[in-house]
């Protein structure tokens, strides 16, 4: 069993290689990695579809309306944003916010894999149809299998995986964000039962020398990033 302070360091080798990554075509227009930021022990964790506009320019998830409103939910179940990990699918923000594609899905899927094999939630929380999608390997929508909770495997962990509507959505349909505040209000409950028994045998991403170079054929190219400023690189949680 690795230590919390082994952990940590070996997610920050992952953030360095995000950072620097150019596997996909999206490190030609990007203009900051968006790994994550949090708590990177965090119980809870949330994922995402893709950074916008302003997540790309400041290199922080969830940092506009929709995420002032994570965070007021967040707030009404005794949280905060340094309480959990909050991240995306993809850590680079697609042209004019458009669908991501199979290519940067395969070419990013090693960071997240990463991210939950290292932080080792509880319970993930996929906010809206795309990440549910992606860590259930099937096309259920999120109409449908949204505040039903159950445990799957993502990475190598087992997690108590939790389906959200996503907050974005959520701002423009009153009664979509009455769900979602009804679901939100389970979260503490599922964190209470514990993390679900883990695999016999654990094949963690973080040992790779190359974390993202691992992928599955389930799920459906040279830039790099400037160095960070230390005051962005403190809000990431992981220095």
């Amino acid at each position: 069993m690795r230590s919390a302070g082994e952990r940590r360091e070996l997610l920050k080798g992952v953030y360095e290689e995000a950072r620097e990554c150019t596997r996909c075509r999206l490190h030609q227009t990007r203009t900051k990695v968006v790994f994550g930021a949090g708590n990177a022990d965090a119980e809870l964790l949330f994922i995402g579809e893709a950074p916008g506009a302003n997540e790309d320019r400041m290199g922080l998830p969830f940092v506009g309306q929709a995420g002032k409103l994570l965070d007021t939910l967040l707030a009404e179940i005794g949280l905060q944003p340094a309480d959990v990990w909050i991240c995306n699918v993809l850590k680079c923000r697609p042209p004019d916010n458009r669908d991501p594609q199979p290519n940067e899905i395969e070419s990013c899927q090693g960071y997240l894999r990463a991210q939950v094999d290292l932080i080792e939630p509880t319970v993930i929380c996929t906010l809206g149809n795309f990440s549910t999608k992606l860590l259930r390997g099937d096309m259920t929508g999120i109409s449908r299998l949204h505040g039903r909770e159950e445990v799957r495997i993502v990475g190598s962990r087992a997690v108590r995986l939790y389906p959200l509507y996503h907050p974005a959505a959520a701002l423009y349909t009153p009664s979509m964000l009455e769900t979602l505040r009804q679901d939100f209000h389970r979260i503490p409950q599922l964190i209470a039962l514990g993390a679900p028994e883990q695999p016999e045998e654990m094949h963690g991403i973080p040992e790779a020398e190359d974390p993202a170079e691992e992928t599955t054929e389930e799920v459906l190219e040279d830039a790099r990033s400037a160095d960070p400023e230390p005051e962005y690189v403190a809000q990431l949680g992981l220095f």
